[in-house]
């Protein structure tokens, strides 16, 4: 390389010094332009600025015509600038204008320059701008010199990162990195929550960029490799992997990749250009970031994430922090973006602060998204790039109703939020004033309206909201936040403290519906093509009654002096209650036999989850005391499509002829056998679902405490018995479309029915 000025490592020094100076933004990058044009021995040397517009424009150049400095733009992708800065990649040619990309600017003078070689000044792998050196000659730019230039444009990019270009930007031009950004994902958690992002994994940002030890950044950054190695070999040989949740073939892929050469190779070459070690790492990672957000391969992209997750322990392990953040240090109106979360990590925070979640990945049946229901907390998931998009105290909104995103909001667009936020305020306090109004319809049908829970959070929503008791009681988030496997008297103490808390209410315990996508972190995970429809919940029970009796047990025992009601989940046969069924009968036994005070009266229910029970539904509503609807996986099951799956979750309709038909059987036959039956899935708590149900000839609705005001409000509005004549007549019409769905809004809209 040529570098009579001393090489990178003088350079980063002289730069060191430059961003040390008291003087203003542009003086700044006039100095640093002229001091990389003459370490790499270049005529030419320009920064290039990506405006929130996608324009970049020449923010300073030594070589070029000054004057073009704030008038010179092209668009993102035009010329060669341009595409450096899509692609995120660097570009070296010899003879720049005999490229078919090459867009001439008569301003800069530049048409008497042929070698050419640009990088792009990437942050958390976020293209910023575009760093630029030109020399007359044909000069082809070596590996060591197109190094060096990426390790300058850190700098360059830890300067426009501070704002400091923001006060040389012109009017309406601002730069790109605090453009508002808007971004789709899928609604987790109904609510608008406005606030200030919250890594859940923080970031670290490098200060130290220069070295003044090269040996001893290179022994640094070995001694960390060592220890993150070493942190992962200890996390599998010991198979507990509940401080982050990762199942072991995930820890498999890190220890893959933290012995990867080709990596470690990179990282050593970013220092012996004279980055420290955290430098380093930060660039080799804004590098593969950078690639990953342009990946289309769904494979690569998720190596690529493995990669940045693997940098990311390395550079905590290197400054000293924990990798994940302290939960109780939240700020006012936070916000936790994070990749993914577990349900622990989520309880963790400080619900007093905590405003709302944006996870990348993640859908509305996942573990945080039960919690976060529970909680009250706004959350939006599978926002893509989420944590690469935002910096810590950026300002953001999550649309838990929309599944929106709003990073850096405009104020106009704030304040529309605000406003959204404050209505949705009013009519909750709408429906809060319901809470003491009687759940009858119009024509004095008397309606059962009760809560989904899983913690004791929930409990005091059955006051607030006015329920009538706990439809649902999820049992398996106690195991999902445990660090081990709770014990018989640790599920005891938790069954107890929900009746003493509902003193007398009734509630449903969903025995431990585990397995599937609900692997526990303290359990070994099964591979299995179709884990939803592999071995789970009371599959489990049953291969494994030990698990299902000290349950039972427990559940016996809290009940004792009280009426208790036990639901089996996930059963696909007569056989499969039954024996169900006989575990519970010899706990019962076994109790007695020992002298333990029983309930005054035991239930033993089944959720009706699999399509095989609708052709067996008349034997099972005779074994059986109650059946309760798990809509959400009927439905799924019935149509085949994964509603974690967006490409298929929306191609059914639970207001589709098919699913309303299969609702139907349930009603009528339990009607028939005189089975007590409620439904506790989804479309309980949607008003216009609920609507449907409810002239299907069902009675107890269980839902979230947020949709307890909505549906009562529609409720109180409706003559249950003319929408069922409505809908019985649709459903047994041959010349019915595939969805009552308009059919049913239209009623509702004639009836001034709230939906």
């Amino acid at each position: 390389m040529r570098n009579p000025s001393g090489g990178p490592r003088v350079l980063l020094r002289r730069l060191r010094e430059i961003m040390a100076e008291p003087i203003s933004a542009q003086d700044r990058l006039d100095r640093i332009v002229v001091l990389i044009a003459a370490n790499m021995v270049a005529e030419v040397c320009s920064v290039y600025v990506l405006r929130a517009d996608g324009t970049l424009e020449l923010y300073a150049t030594e070589g070029l015509n000054r004057e073009a400095v704030h008038l010179t733009t092209m668009r993102s992708g035009e010329g060669l600038v341009g595409q450096i800065a899509d692609a995120a990649q660097p570009l070296a040619l010899s003879d720049a204008q005999t490229h078919p990309a090459f867009a001439y600017k008569p301003e800069t003078g530049e048409e008497i320059y042929h070698g050419f070689l640009g990088v792009p000044i990437l942050r958390a792998g976020n293209t910023l701008g575009v760093l630029v050196v030109q020399n007359r000659a044909h000069r082809t730019y070596s590996e060591e010199e197109i190094e060096a230039a990426q390790t300058t444009a850190m700098v360059v990019a830890e300067m426009i990162a501070s704002g400091e270009l923001q006060a040389i930007a012109q009017e309406g031009a601002d730069i790109a990195l605090k453009k508002p950004l808007y971004l789709q994902g899928v609604s987790l958690t109904e609510g608008v929550g406005l606030g200030h992002v919250v890594l859940h994994e923080p970031r670290v940002v490098v200060k130290n960029l220069i070295a003044e030890n090269l040996d001893e950044e290179v022994e640094r950054l070995e001694a960390a490799i060592r220890k993150v190695r070493a942190s992962i070999d200890e996390l599998i040989e010991r198979g507990d992997v509940a401080d982050h949740g990762e199942h072991r073939e995930v820890l498999e892929t890190f220890r893959m990749f933290a012995h990867d050469q080709g990596w470690l190779r990179r990282m050593r070459e970013a220092v012996m250009t004279g980055l420290t070690a955290e430098a380093a790492v930060e660039r080799v990672q804004s590098d593969n970031r950078a690639r990953m957000m342009r990946q289309t391969d769904p494979y690569l992209r998720e190596r690529l994430h493995d990669l940045d997750d693997l940098a990311n322990r390395l550079l905590h392990q290197l400054v000293g922090q924990d990798f994940v953040s302290d939960g109780a240090d939240l700020p006012e109106n936070a916000i936790i973006v994070a990749r993914s979360m577990g349900p622990a990590a989520l309880l963790d925070y400080d619900r007093g602060r905590l405003r709302g979640i944006v996870l990348e990945e993640g859908g509305p049946a996942s573990h945080v998204a039960i919690v976060a229901r529970a909680l009250g907390i706004p959350a939006v998931g599978r926002v893509e790039n989420a944590t690469a998009l935002v910096e810590p105290g950026d300002a953001i909104i999550a649309d838990g109703v929309a599944g929106e995103v709003q990073i850096r909001p405009r104020p106009d667009v704030e304040a529309a939020y605000a406003e959204k936020a404050r209505l949705r305020a009013k009519r909750q306090e709408q429906y809060r004033a319901l809470c003491d109004v009687a759940p009858v319809t119009r024509d004095g049908i008397a309606v059962d309206l009760q809560l989904n829970a899983g913690l004791l959070a929930d409990l005091p929503h059955l006051e607030e909201t006015g329920a009538h008791g706990i439809g649902l009681f999820r049992t398996e988030i106690q195991f999902m936040v445990a660090q081990q496997m709770p014990s018989t008297s640790e599920q005891q103490k938790l069954y107890r403290a929900v009746l003493d808390a509902v003193d007398g209410a009734p509630v449903v315990f969903r025995t431990l519906d585990i397995g599937g996508d609900k692997i526990l972190p303290y359990m070994s995970a099964i591979e299995e093509e179709n884990p939803a429809l592999g071995w789970r919940a009371i599959r489990i029970g049953l291969d494994r009654p030990g698990l299902l009796r000290s349950q039972v047990r427990a559940l016996l025992k809290a009940g004792s002096g009280r009426d208790i009601a036990i639901m089996l989940p996930m059963v696909a046969t007569v056989e499969e209650f039954t024996r169900g069924r006989e575990i519970v009968a010899r706990e019962i036994a076994y109790l007695r036999r020992h002298g333990h005070a029983m309930p005054t009266d035991i239930a033993i229910g089944v959720m009706i989850e699999v399509p095989a029970l609708l052709f067996q539904i008349r034997e099972i509503c005779a074994l059986a005391d109650f059946i309760s609807v798990g809509s959400n996986d009927l439905l799924q099951f019935l149509f085949a499509a994964d509603r974690e799956n967006r490409q298929v979750a929306q191609r059914y309709d639970p207001l589709g002829v098919a699913s309303l038909r299969a609702l139907r059987l349930i009603a009528d036959t339990a009607r028939e056998s005189d089975c007590r039956v409620s439904i506790c899935g989804e479309i309980a708590g949607r008003p216009l679902e609920a609507m449907a149900l409810l002239g299907l000839g069902f009675r107890t609705l269980s839902m979230a405490p947020s949709s307890v005001g909505p549906v009562k409000a529609m409720l109180l509005a409706l003559d249950a018995q003319e929408v069922g004549a409505v809908i019985r007549e649709k459903l047994d019409d041959p010349e019915t479309g595939p969805t009552l769905r308009s059919t049913l809004a239209q009623f509702a809209e004639r009836r001034r029915i709230p939906v």
